[in-house]
């Protein structure tokens, strides 16, 4: 199924990081030992249907990005570090304009979202295959309210037509560069990549993905993302252990 295709993923890590209140861009701090962009990365390096990794970074980061993320931990299909815009859809968008010519199917990847699962990123390339379009994310835990700018409560929408969108979002690349054209002529901004595919009235999929695919945005998700490392790491050893016992 995959063999026709060349599948590459652009990773968005060009953000700002104010809510980490951190003084270094937030995807550079170390989880497990390890930069959470270099945690992200490895997933896409990983992933035997993934050919390639378009990194994108602000400009006074791509140095560093090259030197200590890149060559530091071997990812051989970083196959570019490109300079960032003012929102994210410009960065994604410069992304799409180096992929390779021979990419046909486009992941996008927010560079701080570090748990995605293998069997996510899979799913997403298959859900492009059989719809075009698709998201990979979780359905809501928490009633959601609807609330005006007086803070009054206006609607509480049905919880089970509710979905928290995550990334990867996975399209035929024909159809995200057409979403992004409209969204240039227009002067349209989405709030993620599906939307823009979204405003040409194309069909996008939900893909189940995983709780623990959380964004890394305040210092609490440092805390769980510490917490979720260690737990896999638990279950690893446990693993190796059972196995050496037999």
């Amino acid at each position: 199924m995959y063999k026709d295709y060349y599948v590459s993923v652009i990773i968005a890590a060009a953000g700002m990081s104010n809510r980490m209140g951190s003084k270094i861009n937030k995807q550079f701090i170390a989880i497990g030992g390890k930069p959470i962009l270099a945690h992200t990365i490895e997933k896409f390096e990983k992933c035997r249907y993934i050919d390639e990794i378009i990194l994108v970074a602000k400009e006074e980061e791509i140095e560093y990005c090259r030197k200590e993320i890149v060559r530091k931990y071997k990812f051989n299909k970083v196959a570019n570090i490109i300079r960032g815009g003012k929102e994210r859809q410009d960065s994604v968008y410069n992304g799409i304009l180096a992929l390779n010519e021979r990419s046909n199917i486009v992941l996008t990847h927010d560079g701080a979202r570090p748990f995605v699962k293998n069997e996510n990123i899979e799913d997403g390339i298959k859900g492009v295959i059989e719809h075009g379009a698709c998201v990979i994310g979780v359905p809501v835990k928490d009633t959601i309210k609807i609330v005006g700018n007086e803070k009054d409560i206006e609607d509480t929408p049905i919880r089970d037509l509710l979905w928290a969108a995550q990334t990867p979002q996975c399209f035929f690349k024909d159809i995200l560069i057409k979403g992004y054209e409209n969204a240039i002529d227009t002067g349209f901004y989405g709030t993620d990549d599906s939307s823009i595919v979204e405003e040409i009235g194309y069909n996008v999929k939900m893909i189940m993905g995983s709780y623990e695919n959380i964004k890394i945005t305040t210092p609490e998700d440092i805390i769980l993302a510490e917490s979720l490392i260690k737990d896999r790491n638990t279950i690893f050893n446990g693993r190796n252990f059972i196995f050496q016992s037999r």
